[in-house]
């Protein structure tokens, strides 16, 4: 049986989590220099790369004798387009109401 895709939302409320993704942005790299860069145990990265990979944020690829992880941020787009952006209008409204009042604030 499958296991369920882990909800990107939950995953990404771990505070290492989104360090890995950021520390990712910049391109491909390998499990040490994580565990540099987080400065936390390997075994610690590895179970958090785990769960990112579960949820497809990473993806991951054997280069010699290390596993090097790439972001795919294709699930964040997703949430955004099927969530985040249906709160678009209300930031506009609110925009919209500060923008009248410094206007207002201005004559």
């Amino acid at each position: 049986m499958l296991r369920p895709v882990p909800d990107v939302l939950e995953v990404l409320a771990e505070p290492s989590r989104r360090r890995i993704l950021d520390a990712l942005r910049e391109g491909e790299l390998p499990v040490g220099t994580l565990v540099d860069r987080l400065g936390i145990s390997q075994p610690l990265v590895s179970k958090h790369l785990r769960v990112l990979r579960e949820a497809r944020l990473v993806w991951a690829r054997e280069r010699g004798r290390e596993w090097h992880y790439s972001l795919d941020a294709r699930p964040l787009a997703e949430v955004y387009r099927d969530w985040l952006e249906s709160f678009a209008p209300y930031w506009e409204e609110s925009l919209g109401r500060l923008k009248r009042r410094v206007e207002e604030g201005d004559s």
